[in-house]
């Protein structure tokens, strides 16, 4: 193939819905292969890619698992991802540096869907994807009617290779080999070995000669010769096939699809010789990220481990990069092949190639690192996901608060899809991600890497509240204590201003009966009560002004003033009506438009107010339903989306207005934020 270094490393991304089988899928290639002398069980904790404290504790993937292996004379890296919704940004970073995406695949109709967003961002991404039908030999839906419920999920077209053999068994039919629509050879499978060459079954001949068809007629759709032999009734050259199969997939024109079943080694044998054939070299990837030849890493994975420090989880491009080397100023201490979370020591990285680089400090997920320390102006990195769920966090043990900070910037850099901040309002330390199972993943972490078990709980709500009445008050401050006393005397008016304004402080004494050297501290004192107003919270859209007072040519001092300001307000503010105001979010919900009356059933019932909704714009089945949403609702909303969605369902969100909030919801509140101060204190 033009363009293609057949003996250059190449790098696969195993990639699919939670539960599909990718990590059964990567031991059989292993085992294919022979880089390993016997399989694993994700169960039993006992697989390469699943090592992790974590991973065997949930008996699942939790971050992308990288195996190197050779097969008939060429190199490949497989990269397992993890399959959870909320782990999506490990699968999204390893698909972004690969040179072709296997996406595995139930074979269920009604779990079609839960891969829309999945070939959406390949698709978005320009990333050549094979499609894996794992598990045909527990099928009840036929191949056809798989297919044709993920193709209504897919914008490429779906190009069946394979059609598999079915015997009438004990227990229903059974799926005991293929027929490959190239060669129109027919293969019986063996497990753990390679398919025996049988012949084709007469009765499959009507279903291969209609597949066959069907194929040829989806490849000629970006070839005008082999439309002419089509039309002509001319019979393709299997070679021309192949050809053509391969450049259209190294284009992302279409998907090709093969069937099944990893944890037999169905099927696994003839994918290899798919790859090895079909998969185009480093050089495409290298050139849909935009590197320009000069030696370059790409880093894809950072992984900050308690013993063996920072490693770099890196793609090489253009030149072999040796250890010692010096890319972006940053100098190369270590190089490591991964399997799993075994590292073994290499002297170099040749382009292809995927190595884990040590001691890389300045260095993070997505920097691409070159010998020239110049980045191509045509090289992006996506931003990461945006957070939907998030928890305050504490340690067990005081002590630990300082290293937790250090921990929790540790665990951001591993994974850019956490994040953490402080809420200088609540005083509480928050951890954002992508949902309950992600963050608690975080949580052990802590407790596993760093020794630092913390408590977790609902973060606090940034109420505020306001005034609806207007008051004028006056207020004393006199204390008498031996030499100089302190004498400040204020009148003040305050009144509510529009929703949004924020404070304005108003200065209109006249005759000079506060001295123009206490005014500032009038309104200082004032700006310090409205941190906390009569109902708990931080006072919002007030306006307040100074008209009046008095002063004492010894006593009288900033402080003095200062005090008797927040002295008026304190006896002002509860004359006012003071009310609640809950914060109100615009939020955009996008889920498949079966699914839009369910949307719109949590939104009302999460007291939200739908504001509009249509079509998702490139996202052909989807509806967006914008709504406004109390921030009090959004918490656990991603939760419930999901179960309500098949797992697809997502939602942004920002930070719209204030609105007031009355009745038991809002003594609710108070009465919470009342107990709270009085066991603070």
């Amino acid at each position: 193939m033009p363009g293609r270094a057949p003996a250059a490393p190449r790098c696969a991304a195993l990639v699919g819905p939670y539960l599909s089988g990718k990590t059964a899928l990567l031991e059989s290639l292993l085992f294919a292969t022979g880089a390993i002398s016997r399989k694993g069980n994700a169960k039993e904790g006992t697989t390469v890619s699943d090592s992790s404290p974590e991973a065997k504790a949930r008996k699942m993937s939790v971050e992308m698992g990288t195996a190197t292996a050779d097969y008939l004379g060429e190199t490949w890296t497989f990269i397992d991802c993890p399959g959870s919704v909320e782990l999506a940004q490990e699968a999204r970073n390893a698909l972004l540096i690969c040179d072709v995406a296997i996406v595995v695949a139930e074979p269920v109709v009604d779990k079609a869907l839960t891969l829309a967003p999945l070939f959406k961002f390949l698709d978005d991404n320009q990333i050549p994807h094979i499609l894996f039908i794992n598990k045909m030999d527990q099928a009840d839906h036929t191949a056809r009617e798989v297919l044709t419920a993920l193709q209504a999920v897919s914008s490429r077209p779906l190009v069946l290779r394979q059609v598999p053999i079915r015997v009438a068994g004990k227990d229903g039919d059974e799926v005991t080999g293929y027929v490959d629509l190239i060669s129109e050879r027919a293969y019986r499978y063996h497990p753990g070995q390679e398919s025996d060459l049988i012949k084709m079954p007469e009765e499959m001949l009507p279903r291969e000669q209609e597949a066959r068809t069907a194929m040829l007629e989806k490849l000629a759709d970006f070839d005008d010769h082999l439309m002419e032999e089509l039309l002509s009734d001319a019979v393709p050259p299997k070679e021309e096939i192949y050809q053509q199969l391969s450049k259209d997939l190294a284009e992302d024109l279409i998907v090709p699809v093969m069937l099944g079943a990893a944890e037999k080694d169905s099927g696994v044998h003839r994918l290899l010789k798919a790859l090895r054939h079909d998969v185009p070299g480093p050089d495409g990837a290298a050139k849909r990220l935009g590197v320009n030849g000069d030696a370059s890493a790409i880093i894809f994975k950072t992984s900050n481990q308690q013993h063996s420090g920072k490693l770099s989880l890196a793609r090489i491009f253009g030149a072999k990069v040796a250890d010692g080397a010096t890319l972006s100023g940053q100098r190369i201490s270590g190089m490591l092949k991964m399997k799993g979370h075994a590292g073994e020591k290499v002297p170099a990285g040749n382009p292809g190639e995927i190595v884990a680089l040590g001691r890389l400090e300045q260095a993070k997920t997505g920097d691409m690192l070159t010998a020239s320390g110049k980045t191509p102006s045509g090289y992006k990195w996506p931003e990461p996901l945006k957070p939907l769920f998030s928890l305050a966090i504490d340690v067990e043990n005081r002590n630990d608060e300082v290293k937790l900070t250090a921990a929790l910037a540790k665990l951001c850099e591993d994974d850019p899809s956490l994040s953490f901040s402080h809420d200088p309002e609540t005083h509480e330390l928050l951890l954002y991600g992508q949902g309950e199972v992600h963050l608690n993943i975080a949580f052990d972490r802590l407790k596993n890497r760093f020794n630092l078990p913390v408590k977790h709980r609902r973060p606090s709500v940034s109420y505020r509240e306001t005034i609806k009445g207007q008051v004028k008050q006056h207020a004393r401050f006199k204390r008498q204590s031996g030499g100089h006393g302190q004498f400040g005397d204020v009148h003040v008016e305050i009144w509510p201003l529009a929703r949004g304004t924020g404070f304005e402080f108003h200065d209109r004494v006249v005759g000079g009966s506060v001295p123009r050297t206490f005014i500032g501290s009038v309104e200082e004192g004032i700006r310090d009560y409205l941190h906390r107003g009569p109902l708990g919270f931080p006072v919002v859209d007030v306006a307040a002004a100074l008209f009046d007072g008095s002063s004492h040519a010894v006593d009288s001092s900033d402080m003095a003033f200062k005090t008797a300001a927040r002295m008026a307000m304190q006896e002002a503010m509860p004359k006012c009506s003071p009310v609640l105001l809950e914060p109100i979010f615009a939020v955009e919900v996008s889920a498949p438009n079966e699914f839009t009356a369910r949307v719109h059933h949590l939104i009302t019932g999460r007291r939200g107010q739908i504001l509009n909704f249509g079509a998702k714009e490139g996202w052909p089945g989807w509806d967006m339903v914008e709504a406004l949403l109390p921030q009090s609702e959004l918490h656990d909303m991603i939760i419930e989306l999901r179960s309500l969605t098949l797992g697809v369902g997502n939602f942004a969100y920002r930070f719209d207005h204030l609105q007031e909030l009355t009745g038991r919801l809002a003594d609710k509140v108070v009465e919470q934020r009342q107990a709270t101060a009085a066991a603070a204190h």
